[in-house]
């Protein structure tokens, strides 16, 4: 075995660094970006209730069904030519999207820019793999990435806001085309292309069989949200488990296929997968519910809103850095538990507010979520790199993005359903003479008071506000349970799973 250890990163290796965490910061940005365009788009294309929860689907549903396929064939084609060609897609679709005349052209540009995303995210990824061989190094890259994709997130509705105070709701998405250019000058001198994989053919079978699994169970939890467990969320979802064994079978026999289904063999991967799919769970989950909390219910504006926020784009960047630098010295399990239970401290922190906490608190609270996640993102996202075979870091880049997608999809779903059933059961007895679309969310109610007299109004608006901060504590306290006990499964898992050396494997 050569033990020499690997050359560390020139300055051109950075540089390349800093080009990739640009589409990383992008495709994530995408996903939360439309929470404050919602109404100037609404106002501009006039879309049907329908049409506009694909306006904000079809990106994420798109993208998760896509990033194993698209993270396999980067292996297998080079992960360089991938992220070029999907600069080119992604660029293009930023373009329809912001000049859509309708909402049908909005939502098939979308789906066009989530077929892109798809391309970005697991090259950006896998080909940090590429760049920084020396481990602490690469620890220190990861933990970039790890902020650029999941800052994203609150990036995007901060941007958004800034934006469209000046320009009409088309410039959220038009910012990407730059991006984009710049990547497809810069990345051919900064980037040297992966090495292919030696394993030839493309398991075509694999790749349809895990699009429809991905799409059904995302779109079952999505129609779980809206319409509770109905006919359509039982029937999509068990069609979703039949594929997706069907896709897990035939990985085990497919000559080329797209995971290595053994690496979930590896304690350390599969509790590094399953980590960040539960943070991913946690910060989406909580992403959804803040920015209706302080618009509503503190009633900011959506660039106030935003720019409240940022601390809690500090705490991801504080967390992967502490991430990075406590890799090398503390054994995964325990560092993975300790952010795990940080994100659950932050969650209690939420989960003890009222309507008439100062502000401050709830940022506070959330910023020591973000802390937990920067920590375990950056250290899943190492340890899901450091265990697969380097031939394979594209697929792995994808099972570890895909598991984010859907943690992302369940906490949505499932911190957006307990917290709108406390909020209905809250309103739904005292706000009775309200027409019942009134007391669907606290937005409504809200719009209802605004037509009442006073003090009629301040009394509607102070029991929507108590009702909705209940739902968010009781959202926040589940999902504190959640992180608790990943955090005890992850240490167990990992018990015997040492500190890395300081070199790759």
């Amino acid at each position: 075995m050569d033990s020499t250890p690997p050359s560390r990163a020139s300055a051109r290796q950075w540089s390349a660094l800093a080009v990739l965490l640009l589409p990383a910061l992008l495709t994530s940005m995408d996903i939360s970006v439309l929470f404050v365009a919602a109404p100037a788009i609404t106002e501009a294309l006039e879309p049907s209730a329908t049409q506009w929860l694909w306006m904000m689907d079809s990106y994420g549903f798109v993208m998760a069904g896509l990033l194993i396929t698209m993270g396999s064939l980067g292996d297998r084609v080079g992960r360089r030519k991938v992220l070029l060609v999907g600069s080119v897609l992604f660029g293009a679709a930023s373009a329809l999207v912001a000049f859509a005349s309708s909402a049908e052209l909005l939502i098939a540009g979308r789906v066009l820019l989530g077929i892109g995303a798809a391309t970005l995210a697991p090259s950006t990824l896998s080909l940090v793999r590429d760049l920084f061989p020396d481990e602490r190094q690469r620890r220190v890259a990861v933990g970039a990435w790890t902020t650029a994709f999941t800052g994203g997130a609150v990036a995007g509705p901060i941007v958004g806001g800034i934006l469209l105070e000046n320009f009409w709701w088309g410039s959220v998405f038009l910012i990407n085309i730059p991006v984009m250019l710049m990547l497809l000058l810069v990345v051919p001198f900064l980037v040297p292309e992966s090495a292919r994989s030696s394993h030839a053919g493309f398991d075509l079978a694999g790749a349809a069989t895990s699009l429809v699994a991905i799409l059904a169970l995302v779109f079952a939890v999505k129609n779980l949200t809206e319409h509770g467990l109905d006919a359509t969320t039982v029937a999509v979802g068990v069609l979703g488990v039949l594929f997706l064994v069907v896709f897990l079978r035939g990985q085990r026999s497919a000559t080329a296929p797209l995971i290595d289904v053994s690496l979930f063999r590896d304690a350390a991967f599969t509790a590094a997968v399953g980590s960040g799919l539960v943070v991913s769970f946690a910060a989406a989950g909580l992403g959804l519910l803040a920015f209706t909390f302080l618009q509503t219910v503190h009633d900011l504006g959506p660039l106030a809103a935003a720019l409240h926020a940022l601390p809690t784009f500090a705490g991801t960047f504080a967390g992967a850095v502490l991430g990075a630098g406590l890799a090398g010295k503390v054994r995964p399990g325990v560092l993975l538990c300790t952010g795990l239970l940080i994100g659950a401290a932050g969650f209690c922190v939420v989960g003890s507010l009222s309507p008439t906490t100062p502000v401050v608190v709830f940022i506070a609270g959330y910023t020591v979520l973000t802390l937990g996640v920067g920590i375990v993102g950056t250290l899943a996202n190492s340890l899901v790199l450091g265990t697969a075979p380097a031939h394979r870091a594209g697929a792995a880049a994808g099972i570890s993005e895909t598991s984010n997608e859907l943690g992302a999809a369940l906490g949505i779903a499932a911190l957006g359903t307990v917290s709108a059933t406390v909020y209905k059961n809250g309103v739904g007895q005292e706000l009775s003479f309200l027409p019942p679309e009134a007391t669907e969310t606290v937005t409504a109610t809200v719009q209802a008071a605004d037509v009442l007299a006073e003090p009629e109004a301040a009394d509607v608006r102070s029991l929507a506000f108590d009702a909705f901060t209940s739902g968010v504590n009781v959202a926040a306290f589940s999902a504190a349970g959640v992180l608790a006990v990943v955090a005890v499964l992850a240490a167990l898992a990992l018990r015997r799973t040492k500190v890395p050396a300081g070199h790759s494997r």
